[in-house]
């Protein structure tokens, strides 16, 4: 047993580090997956210049995307139907980030096991091995272990992997390369350009998307989901100090927290991110009332599907379904997200998300 000044040390040490942690808590404000942990952590990226111009783009192509849909039939994948080899997955996550909810849904959907590492969000030792200090990170072992890094180059990846035969992951892989950039803030940070392609032949791509314009709807909404979405659900889950305390109770409970770290984190953290969350919502130029922004946003997703589709992808779900639906679960047990529910149209395609991606996990 330590002497009590010891003791008394090494509490203050971590709280001190929940503490730090707290202050990083927004992980919203950042442009790639999730450094820190939130009740939805993550990032999407793109000023809001960029952001008004992508959702005029997506509410002008909305319709012919609806038009296309009732005119050619998808030709939708399976699980089963899908080629996944001796591929071992292990998903090192944040439970509560969009960004890794984002790939369990995509895993899941597609019958694909894997393992969970879930990661401390102060120490973070679990991914010490990788100097990508970010969740979600996927260890993939197709033949050789690979990192895969950025939700939407890792499903992007793996999709092509599962549809293209002609390729290796490695060289897949290569096709999304890491491209150092600057923010507007004076920080390097790594993109991926090309992260919302599928990276296939002329015979593959006109297999899994029959009409270009089917292709560039799932592409719009993926990036709307990373690059607009996202930015919407810290404003909201930390909209008043009561709904602050309750997202906390609920990071806390589903992640890999310390007593003493998970103590600080609770209480420090929501107090933090409730006044965080003023300043990200001017950032974003949300309004006053940050829910009718959500409201907004999903009944325009809603809208994009139209009355004659079960999915954005048809019969079933496209990768825009899956970002879309893995963004929005975050919320899920929290007012905001019961609010979204009674509040607008998202709720019957929600709930055929859940049961078709339940269903593919049996």
């Amino acid at each position: 047993q330590p002497p009590a000044p010891a003791r008394r040390a090494r509490k203050m040490a971590a709280a001190g580090r929940a503490w730090r942690a707290a202050l990083l808590l927004s992980p919203w404000r950042l442009r790639a997956p999730c450094r820190a942990y939130g009740a939805a952590a993550g990032g999407g990226g793109g000023g809001g210049g960029r952001r008004l111009l992508l959702s005029a783009a997506f509410a002008l192509g909305g319709g012919t995307g609806l038009y296309l849909a009732a005119q050619h039939r998808l030709r939708e994948h399976s699980a089963a139907e899908l080629p996944t080899g001796d591929l071992q997955l292990t998903l090192y996550q944040y439970k509560t980030c969009p960004f890794c909810s984002k790939v369990r849904a995509f895993l899941d959907y597609h019958g694909l096991p894997y393992e969970i590492v879930e990661v401390n969000p102060i120490m973070r030792k679990e991914i010490k091995f990788s100097s990508y200090r970010k969740v979600p990170i996927l260890l993939a072992n197709a033949g050789s272990t690979l990192q895969l890094n950025d939700s939407s180059v890792i499903i992007s990846a793996i999709k092509t992997y599962l549809i293209s035969k002609r390729n290796s992951l490695e060289e897949i892989v290569s096709f999304y390369p890491p491209m150092k950039t600057v923010t507007d803030q004076g920080k390097e940070v790594f993109e991926y350009g090309n992260k919302y392609w599928l990276m296939l032949d002329e015979k593959e791509t006109k297999r899994v998307y029959p009409v270009k314009e089917v292709r560039v709807e799932e592409m719009k909404w993926r990036k709307w989901a990373d690059d607009w979405l996202v930015h919407l659900i810290s404003p909201n889950v930390y909209r008043t100090p009561r709904e602050a305390f309750a997202s906390f109770d609920y990071i806390v409970r589903e992640g890999k927290f310390g007593t003493v770290e998970g103590f600080f984190a609770k209480y420090m953290g929501a107090i933090a991110m409730f006044f965080i969350s003023k300043r990200l919502k001017k950032r974003h130029n949300l309004r006053d009332d940050v829910r009718q922004d959500l409201y907004e946003a999903v009944d325009e997703w809603v809208k994009a599907i139209g009355k004659h589709r079960l999915f954005m992808g048809g019969n079933q779900p496209n990768l825009a379904d899956l970002a879309v639906y893995g963004v929005l679960r975050v919320m899920e047990g929290l007012e905001a997200f019961d609010d979204m529910m009674v509040h607008t149209k998202i709720q019957p395609w929600y709930q055929r998300m859940e049961e078709v991606i339940q269903k593919a996990e049996v």
